[in-house]
């Protein structure tokens, strides 16, 4: 009796789930079930994510955990990180992918068992789940290597810390949403062409939406509710929405990029992407195109350097015999010309090759424009040559929409220097603007030489648009400008904002 007495106590004092109950408001309910069919702890809408706790972890009869034991049958708890297989599916990202090789060998791996997939954060380390290595093919984890790598180049952390600000959005289920439209604006084009789509993977159409927008344009056009309920387990880290995760080392964790290192990672990816137009998607080379800012600036360098060749002894000077020279009375009988100093002529030769792209080309016409300026503003005192492996005939200038740009080929401004030369009258100054891929001339030139070197990689292969390199698969690695001409590294539009 006293023992029952005593056990009938315990009862009492004890929670209705230590004592197999169901407590009040639960009626109805039904408790999940733990691998062994017992019912497992109850997990109400406020209860911790499944990351909190380890799943492995087997679970006494009160249904509380039992950190002794381990379920035999669980992979994330037994499994090893296979970082052959995860480094094999690196490589092969790196090789379908090679403007992308620089990110993603940056990225250092941390094995972690509470990351539901694969995490980045702002400091470039990648979070990976055994488990999930364990069950993906190789071919999938490559396109997740892209996907997770392109959340930090893209720089969703910081926009996505800005667009928190601005719009207010400090929720967890905003910060989904911002995970969500990242992944829009990353998916929508980043698969394909030997990348497998990751099972599972978010896009655009998905949801409706249409391909090719940003990531704060998507945020303003979905909520969360029955078409977003598939994708609650989404999770790419910190690195794609700036908001600190469990698992995070944090800034003053082991192997993680300085802020510096980091900027000059996506120096090098758009550099890359910039110097080889044609084999990037369109997506990527917009990307390119805003993130990468010359070292210097380059418009204002150009105008310095061709007003200062127009404007230098010798550019524009002329002798005339409408008005004598002081030297005359010196010598009787002979009628000497005066030293008349006239408007200077620049000739623009542009380089129309095909390893040019159209922005470039179009970046070039703004200079031609901006060069009139300089030289007074006067068109007529301007004139273009558009040059491939072939010069086109010389165009005056009457205004930079009218300027035909023909060619397509090889490079050679040999002949593009030699037709500007040709021209009368002489042009006192020549302009190059080119991607420096060609041959220059020998001998200098009896002007002034001023070129404008869009950049390139200095070993980069010479590559038409769509092209893979030269026919013979060679290396090209082209010339430097001569010492006689004076050299001023353009941007690209976004560059000379």
């Amino acid at each position: 009796m006293t023992h029952d007495h005593d056990h009938d106590r315990d009862r009492q004092g004890a929670s209705p789930e230590d004592r197999g109950e169901t407590a009040p408001g639960d009626q109805g309910r039904a408790r999940p079930l733990d691998a062994g069919g017992s019912p497992g702890p109850d997990r109400g809408r406020n209860s911790p994510r499944t990351g909190d706790e380890p799943s492995g972890l087997a679970r006494d009869r009160a249904g509380r955990p039992d950190r002794g034991r381990l379920r035999p049958h669980d992979p994330d708890q037994l499994s090893r990180l296979d970082r052959d297989k995860l480094f094999s599916a690196r490589l092969h990202a790196a090789r379908v992918r090679p403007y992308l090789a620089t990110a993603l060998f940056a990225l250092h791996v941390v094995e972690s068992r509470r990351v539901p997939t694969m995490a980045v954060d702002r400091h470039w380390r990648c979070y990976v789940s055994p488990g999930f290595v364990e069950r993906t093919p190789v071919e999938e984890l490559a396109g997740v290597w892209v996907h997770e790598v392109s959340h930090l180049l893209r720089d969703h952390h910081g926009r996505g810390d800005r667009v928190a600000r601005e719009r207010g959005l400090t929720g967890p289920g905003d910060r989904l949403r911002m995970n969500i439209a990242a992944d829009c604006e990353i998916n929508d084009d980043v698969y394909g062409d030997g990348l497998a789509r990751p099972e599972g993977a978010v896009d655009p159409a998905a949801l409706m939406l249409r391909d090719g927008e940003l990531m704060e344009d998507y945020l303003r056009q979905f909520r969360l509710g029955p078409q977003t309920q598939d994708l609650a387990w989404l999770d790419c880290g910190s690195g794609a929405d700036g908001l600190e995760r469990e698992w995070d080392l944090g800034a003053d964790g082991a192997h993680g990029l300085s802020a510096q290192e980091r900027d000059a990672v996506r120096f090098r990816v758009a550099q890359g992407i910039t110097g080889r137009p044609g084999n990037a998607p369109d997506g990527w080379q917009r990307w390119a195109e805003e993130a990468f800012h010359p070292p210097q600036p380059w418009r204002e360098l150009l105008g310095a350097a061709v007003r200062s060749a127009a404007s230098g002894p010798g550019a524009g000077e002329d002798y005339t015999y409408g008005r004598l020279s002081r030297r005359s009375a010196s010598v009787p009988g002979a009628v000497l010309p005066s030293l008349r100093r006239r408007p200077p002529h620049v000739c623009v030769v542009i380089d129309t090759s095909a390893s040019v792209s159209d922005a470039e080309l179009g970046s070039a016409l703004l200079e031609v424009a901006a060069i009139s300026r300089a030289v007074g503003g006067r068109p007529d005192l301007v004139s273009v040559v558009s040059c491939d492996a072939a010069a086109a005939g010389v165009h005056r200038l009457c205004r930079a929409e009218g300027i035909p740009l023909v060619g397509g080929g090889g490079t050679d401004l040999r002949e593009g220097f030699a037709t500007a030369l040709r021209a009368r009258p002489r042009p006192d100054v020549v302009v190059a603007l080119t991607d420096g891929q060609t041959p220059w001339p020998s001998t200098r030139p009896p002007c002034r030489t001023v070129v404008g070197l869009f950049p390139r990689f200095p070993s980069s292969p010479r590559r038409a648009r769509g092209g893979s390199g030269d026919e013979d698969g060679s290396a090209y690695v082209p010339d430097t400008p001569p010492a006689w001409a004076r050299v001023v590294e353009i941007g690209t539009g976004a560059g000379g904002r």
